[in-house]
């Protein structure tokens, strides 16, 4: 590179920050949301993501009135600490850069008074990963992902009171890394989304910053497909439906979510549903998510009238359906001890892969707990 290019460069970072510091109107706007469950595991139970979608950062810079022509990847590495410029090119790219409201590329010539987003994917949490011989099932694997067919009752990610056991434990020791606190190298392996500690099945895990950042902006942009079933109490009146309403956290109850319709509170989620078999006093069904919110399928269905079966958090976890006699009751209790969770399974994922632009399509198997639970309820409605 020419000398003087470089340290005309260096001259534009060092004004910018000095701008930065002398103006108000400079200071970041820093926002934290999540949209696949990514709000606090309040209770300790590694429920803290719960079938969603990637979990984001969102930043706002507005420039100076006095701000030199500069790029605007640059503008944004002068102000995001710990945040390479390479991954800050890779997320322009990838569509997660806006300036004044439109999307715009690297070499965009930030203005005076300018305002700049950036929504970005949350890097890795810092804290020590130690790896894990903890055995996965791994339906597909390349230099830029792999896929996880998690097991109910496996918590996603480290952290309150989930320090080892976890996916991420697991993933560590399956790439062969260990990765301390400051790590740089990203083989771990970057979740680009996660569900709930007792919900099984397909999960997304990026190898690459460029790999994370493409994924998750189809989560971002709601154009993944994601199919999960679901055994939910009661007989549902229509064969489909959608269901929308904004979901948040429940005041009067901080370890749950609730929906309101009038969207005075929470954000935008919808769900379409389709019954697949019904049982009588239960009813197996497809639920499509539109969006990914915490606790999406179970709150949504819950607010319709039919929790899903065994979900102890949103009243699935007693007789809400059937008949007061004593043989049904315990019939109802066998079929608890056989699914010890809320029957709950992520079975279809589809994405397009980062490297390849090819559309793949993924289904696994519905896990044992849950055919036999399934296969008892159809048992007892044929003989009912």
């Amino acid at each position: 590179m020419d000398i003087n290019k470089q340290e005309a460069e260096k001259k534009d970072l060092s004004q910018l920050v000095n701008e930065s510091n002398k103006s108000e109107e400079s200071q970041i706007l820093y926002e934290s949301q999540d949209f696949e469950d990514g709000d606090r595991d309040e209770d300790g139970d590694g429920d803290e993501d719960g079938d969603g979608d990637a979990s984001f950062e969102h930043f706002r810079y507005l420039s100076d009135k006095g701000q030199s022509p500069l790029r605007v990847d640059k503008f944004i590495t002068s102000r995001m600490e710990k945040t390479s410029r390479h991954r800050i090119q890779l997320a322009i790219a990838a569509g997660y850069v806006f300036v004044n409201g439109k999307k715009v590329k690297a070499n965009y010539i930030v203005k005076p008074l300018d305002v700049v987003t950036i929504v970005m994917p949350y890097e890795r949490k810092r804290f020590e990963v130690s790896p894990e011989n903890i055995p996965l099932d791994i339906p597909y694997e390349d230099e830029h992902l792999l896929l996880v067919n998690k097991p109910a009752g496996l918590v996603v990610h480290p952290g309150h009171g989930h320090f080892s056991g976890t996916l991420v434990n697991a993933l560590a020791f399956h790439l062969g890394l260990k990765q301390p606190a400051n790590a740089q190298d990203t083989r771990m392996g970057i979740l680009v989304h996660r569900i709930d500690k007792d919900t099984s099945g397909l999960l997304l895990v990026a190898k690459t910053d460029q790999a994370q950042l493409f994924l998750a902006k189809q989560f971002f942009d709601h154009s993944i497909d994601r199919k999960y079933v679901a055994l939910v109490w009661g007989n549902l009146k229509e064969d489909s439906g959608t269901i929308t309403g904004h979901i948040g956290r429940d005041p009067n109850n901080r370890l749950k979510f609730k929906v309101f319709p009038d969207g005075s509170y929470g954000k935008h989620a919808i769900t379409h549903y389709k019954v697949i078999e019904r049982f009588g006093y239960t009813t197996l069904v497809e639920c499509v998510l539109e969006t990914g919110r915490t606790h999406q399928i179970r709150v949504h269905m819950d607010w319709l009238g039919h929790p899903l079966f065994n979900d102890q958090r949103y009243g699935g976890d007693r007789i809400l359906k059937g008949t007061v006699y004593s043989k049904y009751k315990q019939f109802v209790e066998n079929c608890f001890k056989i699914i010890p969770r809320h029957a709950l399974h992520a079975k279809t994922l589809g994405f397009t892969h980062p490297a390849t632009h090819e559309r793949l399509l993924f289904n696994n198997d519905i896990p044992q707990d849950l055919r036999d639970v399934i296969e008892k309820w159809r048992n007892f409605s044929k003989n009912r």
